[in-house]
């Protein structure tokens, strides 16, 4: 699918808006450092930094609420030369690699004392289920939009070093109280929100709310994007954990295959387990213009498979390059590539800590869920600005 053109604004018309602190510490590196940095074959790479472009070059983020994003003023020569570099979208190798190489600059992220700071690398992909836009049949299980009476209280826009917190609730007289549960939700109807679509599954449909968003396949053979929209506010509650704690398999054992074959087992217990989770994810529909991008991240860009990561913001700004040290899933052959830091998570927090984007499907899925193993990043920054910083 062709992108459309990228306009990049000029320097001066950009806000020069307030420093976010960043916790990281950062070395500046060369090129020649990065593990395996001349094997990558930098395969969607500019698409990628394209789209990053049309992200950085935002000069507000509406109602995206980021705790820290990469300096738009930083980046406006790096987008400038990639729109006069006139490379088309699917380039690749060396003139990729020269170009980076020219704008950018690695810098180490550290622990301290000079050590390289190293995380825990997972990963996450976009589910594929079916569903349906009515209930019949096997569709019986929902997914809801975001209901009408959900608050979101933005707590960053009073207090500063609050900055990215938000806290939901809904109103009981003057009070603002928590949110319902999964389970409050369940079993009252007045109290459920519309419906986007049914899904055939319960444990996909869980699933695909850990996620955060999925595709649908529709019974006339079409396919809708669920995208994330909001969620009730409530802590996530592992359904893994209940099952090995009631002594219906071993944790070792709690994978989405088995937990599947339990719910077919006990149709008589499913919504008791759904109900150990009190988070609920609402959803909306989008409708699929690339089949090759993913959902869009925390960022508002959509993810490329095995080229975007989601960080904590705190110690890589979103919009960033970064090069990636890991493994494989099961600690097999090295991973090391160049992808973007596009989105975050509840779970993602420290330095290197970072959840790898597979891609769509069964196969995505399964790669995703076999991995957790340590990795280290490099930024790459922009020459001319010195270390990484954050707006």
């Amino acid at each position: 699918m062709a992108l459309a053109p990228l306009s990049v604004p000029p320097l001066s018309s950009l806000p020069e808006t307030p420093a976010r602190p960043l916790q990281g510490r950062y070395a500046p590196a060369s090129w020649e450092s990065l593990p395996g940095w001349s094997s990558d074959g930098l395969f969607h790479v500019w698409k990628g930094l394209l789209n990053d472009c049309r992200g950085l070059m935002r000069p507000a983020l509406g109602s995206l609420a980021n705790p820290a994003r990469a300096n738009p003023r930083a980046w406006q020569p790096v987008c400038q030369a990639a729109v006069q570099a006139n490379l088309g979208p699917e380039a690749e190798g060396d003139a990729v690699r020269r170009f980076l190489q020219t704008y950018l600059r690695p810098w180490r992220l550290e622990q301290g004392s000079g050590r390289p700071a190293s995380g825990m690398v997972t990963g996450y992909y976009e589910p594929l289920i079916h569903a349906s836009r009515t209930r019949s049949g096997a569709y019986q299980w929902p997914l809801y939009a975001t209901p009408s009476d959900l608050l979101v209280v933005d707590l960053g826009a009073v207090y500063p070093e609050l900055a990215g917190k938000r806290v939901r609730g809904k109103l009981e007289g003057r009070r603002v109280v928590p949110y319902d549960t999964r389970a409050e939700i369940a079993a009252n109807p007045a109290r459920q929100p519309p419906v986007v679509v049914w899904a055939n599954d319960p444990v996909e449909a869980f699933f695909l709310q850990i996620q955060g968003s999925g595709r649908a396949i529709l019974p006339d053979g079409s396919v809708i994007r669920l995208a994330y929209a909001d969620h009730n506010g409530r802590p996530y509650v592992s359904i893994g954990q209940w099952l090995a704690h009631q002594g219906e398999m071993p944790l070792v054992q709690t994978s989405m295959q088995n937990i599947k074959q339990w719910a077919r087992s006990h149709p008589d217990r499913v919504q008791q387990m759904l109900n150990v989770n009190p988070a609920m994810v609402f959803f909306r529909e989008e409708t699929i213009t690339d089949p090759e991008l993913g959902p869009s991240g925390a960022y508002g860009v959509p993810l490329q498979p095995q080229r975007a990561i989601a960080v904590d913001p705190g110690f890589v700004p979103l919009g960033t390059p970064v090069y990636l040290d890991t493994q494989q899933p099961g600690g097999g052959a090295p991973l090391r590539r160049l992808v973007y830091a596009l989105d975050t998570g509840a779970a993602i927090r420290g330095a290197a800590r970072a959840d790898f984007y597979w891609g769509t499907g069964d196969e995505a899925g399964a790669q995703a869920g076999r991995m957790k193993q340590s990795g280290q990043m490099w930024l790459l920054w922009p020459v001319q600005a010195g270390a990484p910083s954050a707006r």
